[in-house]
């Protein structure tokens, strides 16, 4: 059977020799009438934060470098190496890697967790006191308004372009891990970023334990949570290289290490 490309390429030289044969000019524009270029797929956009009005930049673009630099920019309150960016990748924007998008939206909602309705703004804290094993953020600090800012600007409607998709986490089967493979698999993928010891690198290669990681209170510290989180997203120059078996194995070979416990005079902030 004669493939697409070949098919076409011989109606072409069909249409121009009956042309000549005619005495018709042939355009060679005419093809794209006959063939149209498929529709190409729309995407979800975001505009840059270089982009926004003055009044807007200067707390958005504020809230973007506390969300992508939390130990500089929120030194005062966590001790951690953690950013909100390192368990929210691409500042928050990133398919399957719990995208904050939508999430102004989304809140107040009730927390299994706490056992009670959250805010925005709570949920901020719990990032704050758990991931980043800090401390809450004073309620009008200039940091908890410019990170408020930032995740509603990204929740912003977007009529003109497709809904975006990938809130949350992947969903995995429920499987055994053997933290046994796993440590074969975080010394040969993992490793090179994260440290041999899970002490972490240079920015962006968060610690993965050790006494400048997230706390024993976080959601990352879930094999449950941390799977998916590792199939969607690692190792970061290879993704879909692991199967959600290999991430389960990397996931319980990283819990099986010390982190700092959470502080629970922070449960409610």
């Amino acid at each position: 059977m004669r493939s697409l490309p070949l098919a076409i390429a011989a109606s072409t030289l069909a249409l121009y020799a009956g042309a000549i044969a005619l005495g018709l000019r042939f355009n060679p524009r005419d093809l794209y009438t006959i063939y149209p270029d498929p529709p190409r797929a729309r995407t979800w956009h975001l505009q840059p934060v270089s982009q926004l009005p003055p009044d807007k930049l200067s707390t958005i673009g504020y809230g973007k470098l506390l969300f992508t630099e939390t130990p500089t920019y929120a030194a005062a309150y966590t001790p951690s190496r953690i950013a909100c960016s390192n368990c929210h990748l691409g500042a928050g924007t990133a398919p399957f890697t719990a995208p904050v998008i939508g999430s102004n939206q989304a809140y107040p909602k009730y927390s299994t967790r706490s056992k009670r309705n959250v805010t925005l703004e709570d949920r901020i804290q719990e990032c704050m006191t758990r991931s980043e094993n800090g401390q809450p953020l004073p309620h009008d600090s200039p940091e908890m308004h410019a990170l408020l800012a930032y995740i509603r600007w990204l929740s912003e409607p977007h009529p003109s372009e497709v809904k975006f998709t990938g809130r949350g986490l992947e969903h995995l089967p429920a499987l055994t891990p053997d933290p046994v493979h796993g440590a074969q698999l975080y010394a040969a993928q993992c490793a090179g970023c994260h440290g041999s010891n899970g002490e972490g690198a240079r920015r962006p290669f968060p610690p993965l334990w050790g006494p400048e990681a997230f706390n024993d209170g976080a959601g990352m510290n879930t094999i449950e949570k941390m799977a998916p989180f590792i199939h969607a997203a690692m190792p970061q120059n290879r993704k879909g290289i692991l199967t959600p078996q290999d991430a389960y194995d990397v996931a319980a070979f990283i819990h099986q290490h010390p982190r700092p416990a959470y502080n629970h005079i922070n449960d409610r902030f």
